[in-house]
């Protein structure tokens, strides 16, 4: 089986005598993309950023298609004519899909970040078609996307969320879980107690090392999450096009999960956040009476069954499984201190993807947001996702 080894900075690319990378015009614009979309004058909730993130990368994943082959595209089956500069395809797909969801405070930087990119394409063989292409896959995802229910609000509620349409599944509750565990089980005792014995703010069980491991995960997982992928294909030195197929299928599959998710907490909504239930203690259990002071190490803002970070976390680690066909990835992520200030060690090594979704899923006990049965199905929710958008989106032709 094979293993796949990679950091943040990543080996550079062949013929790099700098010892960087050499350009790949994906990766940047996913860079572009990720400052517009979410940015210090224009900050967006997690989920919608990620969504139109994924829209964007749609386009270009049908632009590159069009131009180098290689897979099946996604929305729009464009003809392109030989020496189409695939820059400017790319830069042209991603500016327009995404340009009209901007909030108004991103929008003129973003025109100048497109505007910079054309100047430095001005002379290149080729940018009339690539401009084209682009154009026609920019087109195609915004007429798809036309009516899926996507809220320009800055913070939409969970049930607006889970009201998207989704990229690829039939309806957002297809792969809807069971539901949390009933008030009276043994299970739910369990899991109750675990989150707040591990997961409380004044913990006096949970260790230094579980408390740093809550906060590396506390970062919004938009951000971390586009910045780790990015540094997944510089260091295994992905091209253009095998970029532009990991990022569709990654985003995608991230997408769709937290969508069928928040669905899930909209169906499942009278069921109370965990904060809320440890507080109030487990009716008729005088073994887990809870405690009216008790508080997470860290909060969620939505209701804990199923596990949005699960959700997410697993779409994306089974995508590049999938991409990549081994789970034993060794990977080295990376989260931002300036973003999450308690945190105290800001990069993690993992010798495989199930190791990676192990600590995952004890962050969100240990911060306090979740239960292990939340966890559980949220993983579910993630995995399925990805599993679909592997079979049926994204093949390879060649």
């Amino acid at each position: 089986m094979r293993i796949f080894r990679f950091s943040v900075a990543g080996p550079a690319a062949p013929g790099s005598a700098s010892g960087r990378p050499a350009p790949n015009v994906v990766i940047e614009w996913a860079d572009i993309v990720q400052r517009a979309i979410h940015g210090p004058a224009s900050p967006r909730s997690a989920d919608t950023a990620e969504i139109l993130h994924t829209m964007a990368h749609l386009a270009v994943y049908d632009a590159v298609v069009a131009i180098a082959g290689g897979s099946r595209p996604f929305a729009a089956r464009i003809a392109a004519q030989p020496g189409a500069d695939v820059r400017a395809a790319v830069a042209t797909a991603a500016y327009l899909t995404a340009r009209p969801r901007l909030a108004a405070a991103s929008v003129e930087a973003f025109d100048q970040a497109y505007a910079r990119c054309c100047a430095g394409l001005a002379s290149a063989p080729g940018i009339v078609e690539g401009v084209r292409v682009g154009q026609q896959a920019a087109a195609a995802m915004l007429a798809l996307r036309a009516n899926d229910g996507f809220t320009s609000a800055a913070q939409p509620a969970a049930a607006t969320i889970g009201g998207i349409t989704p990229f690829t599944l039939a309806r957002a509750d297809v792969f809807r879980p069971d539901g949390p565990h009933p008030s009276e089980s043994r299970a739910y005792a369990r899991d109750f107690v675990e989150t707040r014995d591990f997961g409380g703010a004044a913990s006096t069980v949970r260790s230094a090392e579980q408390t740093d491991v809550a906060w590396f995960w506390a970062e919004n997982p938009y951000l971390h999450w586009n910045r780790n992928l990015i540094a997944l294909a510089h260091g295994t030195a992905l091209d253009v096009r095998r970029t532009a197929r990991l990022f569709a299928m990654t985003h995608v599959a991230a997408s769709d999960a937290i969508i069928a998710g928040f669905e899930a907490k909209d169906h499942y909504r009278s069921c109370r956040p965990a904060t809320a239930i440890v507080r109030a203690g487990v009716d008729g259990n005088p073994n887990t009476a809870g405690d009216p002071a008790w508080r997470p190490l860290i909060a969620a803002p939505h209701p804990e069954y199923p596990s949005r970070h699960c959700c997410w976390s697993t779409a994306v680690a089974a995508s590049v499984a999938a991409f990549y066909g081994s789970v034993r990835v060794e990977w080295t992520l990376t989260t931002s201190k300036a973003s999450v200030p308690a945190l105290e060690k800001g990069r993690r090594s993992y010798a495989n993807l199930i190791q990676l979704l192990a600590e995952v899923g004890n962050a969100c006990v240990w911060s306090g947001r979740n239960w292990r049965h939340a966890l559980r199905d949220g993983a579910l929710i993630g995995g399925r996702v990805a599993s679909h958008v592997q079979w049926h989106h994204f093949q390879p032709t060649r």
